[in-house]
C-alpha cells in the first residue's frame, strides 16, 4: 500500500510509475536537515520512484545515552530497507563515543566505498580541469578497525587489520566498477614496502584479480607518491583502489583538488545494503542560516537512485545540476569569476529543480543509460594451509631507570626455558638486542622473540610466560610466531 503522507510516493502515484523503492532516510545533525530537504525537494520534483521512511540517529541518539548513535528500531527499518539517504551527523566530544558511520558500515557489511570526483571547470574553480576519477575504498578494515590498547605508560597501539576475503572484495569491485562505467584503467595504492604483510596482501590479491580483467589496464604505486600525484596531476588517474585509511584521505584531497569537498557524495555498498551520503561534515557553525551548499548530498542521492536502477531520473538530476553550475546559479562555498547569483540552500535547490529537463552545455552530461548495480561476490573458500608455530613475541612493560636493553638481554635469557630461547629484542620495532646502538630511542615497550628450535606448543608459551613472570617482568601482550605453507608470517626488526 503506498503511503499518500509521503510527497514522493504521492507523485510517483500520481505519474502511474513503477513501484516504489522504500529508503530510510536520515536528516542528520547541523546542515543535515537543511541539505535532506533540499535534495528530497529535487528528487521530488525530478519523479524519484522512492518511498521514505526517516530514522533517527547521531547527536540526539547518543545524548539519550546510546552509545553507538543509533538505537534498534532504526536498525529494524535499515533491515527491512536495506537503502539509506544520510546526511552529515555530529558525534559528541568526548565520552568514548564510537564513529557511527564506521559502525554502520562495518555492522551492515558495506565493505565498499566508491567517491567519484570529477572537475566542472571553469564553472567550479580548479587547477585541473580534466580531472575524472573514481576512489573505490576498503571500507571495514584496517586500522578502522577501531581496536586501540594501551600497554604502558608511553605506548599505546592501534592494530592494523587486513584480511585475504576484504582484499579480494573490494579489488573486485574496483574491476567490475571500471568495467560496467568504461572505466580504462584501475590503479592500487599501499604501502607495501614497508607494511609487508598487511599492504603485501592487498597488493598480491590486487594482481591476483588483475589477470581476471584483461580488458582492463592495471597498475601499483606506492601511496605516498600516488597522493602526490592526484593532487598534481588527478588526470593521469581513472579508476583508483586502496586500503581504508589511505581511501579515507585520498578521497578528501582529490574532492579538494577538484574545487571543494562540499559537492562530494559517496556510496557504501555491501551484499545486503548499502548507504549514501556527503563526504563532508556537519558543520554545526552554519547551521540553521540557510546557506549550506547541498550538492553533495543530492550527488548522493543521484548514486543512490543509480543503484536501486533508477539511472533516467539519476540522470536527469544530474544534468539539471550541472546545468545549475553552468548558469552561474552558485552557494557562496564554491562562489568565483563564473558566479551571476550567490544561493541559499533552498534557492539553489530550487534552481536545480527549474532546470529538470535540461542538459549542461559544456560540460559533459550524464547518460540515462549507464550501469546500476555492480556485481558483488562473496569470496570463495579457500584450501586449507599448513601452519606450525615456532616462537612466540612476548611484549614487556619494563622501565628499568637506566632503559639497557643489555641488561633486560641478560634477564630473559635467564628466563628462558628448554623450549624458546631468547633471539631478539626491538623497541618500537628497532632492534636493540643483540648488538644494538646507544643512539636508538628508547620507550618502555619491549618486544621480546622467542624462537623454538624445534615444534613449539601452547605449553611451551605458558611456560615461558610462567618464567619470565617469576623473573620479576610484567609482560602486557603476546603474539604467536607462525609459519603458513613454511614461510614466516612474521616480519624481523627493523636492523635484525
Amino acid at each position: 500500500m503506498t503511503d499518500t503522507t509521503n510527497p514522493t510516493a504521492r507523485a510517483a502515484e500520481q505519474h502511474h510509475q513503477a513501484p516504489l523503492v522504500p529508503v530510510a532516510v536520515a536528516y542528520g545533525d547541523g546542515i543535515g536537515p537543511e541539505i535532506m530537504r533540499a535534495t528530497l525537494r529535487v528528487l521530488e520534483a525530478a519523479g524519484a520512484r522512492i518511498e521514505t521512511h526517516e530514522i533517527e540517529v547521531g547527536e540526539s541518539v547518543y545524548l539519550r545515552g546510546v552509545s553507538s548513535g543509533i538505537g534498534e528500531d532504526a536498525w529494524d527499518v535499515l533491515r527491512r530497507t536495506g537503502v539509506l539517504l544520510k546526511a552529515p551527523i555530529t558525534t559528541p566530544q568526548g565520552g568514548g563515543y564510537k564513529s557511527l558511520n564506521v559502525t554502520m558500515r562495518k555492522t551492515l557489511g558495506l565493505y565498499a566505498n566508491v567517491r567519484p570526483t570529477r572537475a566542472l571547470a571553469p564553472f567550479v574553480p580548479t587547477t585541473h580541469p580534466d580531472m575524472d576519477l573514481v576512489i573505490v575504498r576498503e571500507n571495514e578494515e584496517d586500522l578502522y578497525a577501531g581496536i586501540e590498547h594501551r600497554q604502558t605508560r608511553e605506548v599505546y597501539q592501534c592494530l592494523k587489520i587486513v584480511t585475504r576475503d576484504g582484499c579480494e572484495r573490494i579489488v573486485r569491485y574496483a574491476f567490475e566498477y571500471a568495467r560496467a562505467h568504461g572505466r580504462k584503467r584501475v590503479t592500487c595504492l599501499t604501502k607495501d614496502n614497508i607494511m609487508k604483510f598487511t599492504d603485501g596482501l592487498f597488493h598480491a590479491v590486487f594482481d591476483e584479480v588483475a589477470a581476471e580483467y584483461p580488458d582492463v589496464a592495471h597498475d601499483h604505486m606506492i601511496i605516498d607518491i600516488g597522493t602526490a600525484r592526484v593532487a598534481t596531476r588527478p588526470e593521469k588517474f581513472d579508476v583508483i583502489v586502496t586500503l581504508n585509511l589511505y581511501g579515507d584521505i585520498l578521497s578528501d584531497v582529490a574532492a579538494e583538488v577538484a574545487g571543494s569537498v562540499g559537492l562530494a557524495g559517496s556510496s557504501n555498498v555491501g551484499l545486503h545494503a548499502a548507504m549514501f551520503e556527503a563526504v563532508h561534515g556537519s558543520a554545526p557553525d552554519i547551521a540553521g542560516r540557510d546557506i549550506a551548499n547541498p550538492s553533495g548530498l543530492l550527488n548522493a542521492a543521484t548514486l543512490m537512485l543509480t543503484h536501486v536502477g533508477q539511472q533516467d531520473v539519476a540522470a536527469t538530476i544530474q544534468n539539471a545540476w550541472l546545468r545549475t553550475l553552468e548558469d552561474g546559479m552558485h552557494t557562496a562555498d564554491i562562489a568565483g569569476e563564473r558566479t551571476k547569483q550567490v544561493l541559499g540552500t533552498q534557492a539553489f535547490a530550487d534552481a536545480v529543480i527549474e532546470r529538470l529537463g535540461q542538459t549542461p552545455q559544456v560540460l559533459t552530461a550524464a547518460a540515462a543509460g549507464e550501469s546500476g548495480r555492480i556485481r558483488l561476490d562473496v569470496p570463495k573458500k579457500r584450501a586449507p594451509i599448513a601452519k606450525r608455530l615456532v616462537g612466540v613475541d612476548v611484549f614487556l612493560d619494563w622501565d628499568d631507570a637506566d632503559r639497557k636493553p643489555d641488561v633486560l638481554g641478560e634477564r630473559l635469557s635467564a628466563a628462558a626455558t628448554a623450549g624458546l630461547r631468547l633471539t631478539m629484542i626491538s623497541n618500537r620495532g628497532v632492534k636493540v638486542w643483540p648488538h644494538g646502538h646507544e643512539e636508538t630511542t628508547l620507550t618502555d615497550h619491549w618486544r621480546c622473540r622467542f624462537e623454538g628450535s624445534g615444534d613449539v606448543t601452547n605449553r611451551d608459551v605458558l611456560a615461558l610466560l610462567a618464567s619470565v613472570e617469576a623473573a620479576g617482568l610484567e609482560f602486557v601482550k603476546t603474539e604467536g610466531l607462525y609459519e603458513f605453507d613454511g614461510k614466516p608470517g612474521y616480519s624481523m626488526g627493523q636492523g635484525q
